[in-house]
């Protein structure tokens, strides 16, 4: 991964680390889980009606034959995603589902190695172990005396598995549209199925205090828009497997913005696993381009 991707993805990464603690904040605030889930997309659905409708941007209305393909991965990374990651922060702390929400490289590495055949290296799958080994120490680290794993914990990992399949299978539908006319297509598919939660969303609004609609007003721009925009552009540019890696730094803004923001304090193994999955991005994107470099100019 190249300095640009690099940019590019930890844009995103910044963006989504920070949401978690929005997230929370609007649950505190008033917000029911299926209120936020829909007022946060309704508001990123409007920002992509607007620029579909900037005469600048040229955007174009998808080929019929990638509709279904669209919708679907639409239902499943932002549909599935948002409802297991939002649910589960009922009970999860903001930090604790970022790290686990940080084990979707695992999963996106199988994957694309199935499906997209990408060759992720020795260094490439070594560095995934020792970031899964980080964020089981952060994990750790934030829950309890016992280590126990809640069914809003079981929500989040979903969410993590969901995340990793639409990472790789929209990868190909790249190469036909801009990033951000794909993102946008899939708000608008993912946007539809939490319509079920619209009962009472205006009275939520109100009801909710002023940090609750700042936070939702946020999440659905920020997270919910430009960083979505920012990952397929870094998709669009490199490998599923080793974009997804950048992944495992997600945490360590999750952990700050939580502490400065609602006051959730990491501990000192949460700490030390946020450095372990930090050095995993080093030895991915590192050792592991360079390896595989050295073997091409060795064939």
């Amino acid at each position: 991964m190249n300095l640009k991707i690099f940019m590019i993805a930890a844009v995103a990464i910044i963006l989504w680390g920070s949401a978690f603690a929005a997230i929370r904040a609007s649950l505190h605030g008033g917000y029911s889980a299926g209120h936020l889930v829909l007022i946060r997309f309704l508001i990123a659905s409007a920002v992509f009606i607007l620029y579909a409708m900037w005469p600048a941007s040229k955007f174009r209305l998808p080929r019929k034959e990638d509709i279904i393909k669209i919708v679907i991965l639409g239902w499943i990374g932002i549909s599935l995603y948002q409802l297991g990651v939002t649910f589960g922060e009922e009970t999860v702390s903001a930090g604790t589902a970022a790290m686990l929400v940080a084990s979707a490289p695992i999963f996106t590495a199988v994957i694309a190695a199935l499906v997209l055949k990408e060759r992720l290296g020795l260094f490439g799958w070594v560095g995934l172990v020792i970031g899964f080994v980080g964020i089981f120490l952060i994990t750790l680290g934030t829950g309890s005396t016992s280590f126990h794993i809640s069914n809003g914990a079981f929500l989040v990992l979903f969410a993590a598995i969901a995340t990793s399949v639409f990472f790789v299978y929209q990868k190909p539908l790249l190469l036909r549209y801009k990033p951000i006319e794909l993102t946008a297509y899939f708000t608008w598919a993912g946007t539809l199925p939490f319509f079920i939660f619209s009962p009472g969303l205006i009275h939520t609004i109100q009801d909710a205090t002023l940090e609750a609609n700042v936070s939702a007003l946020y999440i659905g721009i920020f997270p919910g828009a430009v960083a979505y925009v920012s990952w397929a552009i870094a998709l669009s540019l490199g490998k599923a497997s080793s974009v997804s890696s950048m992944m495992y730094i997600e945490p360590a803004f999750a952990i700050i913005v939580a502490w400065i923001w609602l006051q959730e304090l990491p501990s000192g193994l949460s700490i030390m696993g946020g450095l372990v999955a930090i050095s995993s991005v080093v030895i991915i994107n590192g050792f592991g381009r360079k390896t595989d470099q050295a073997l091409k100019n060795s064939a």
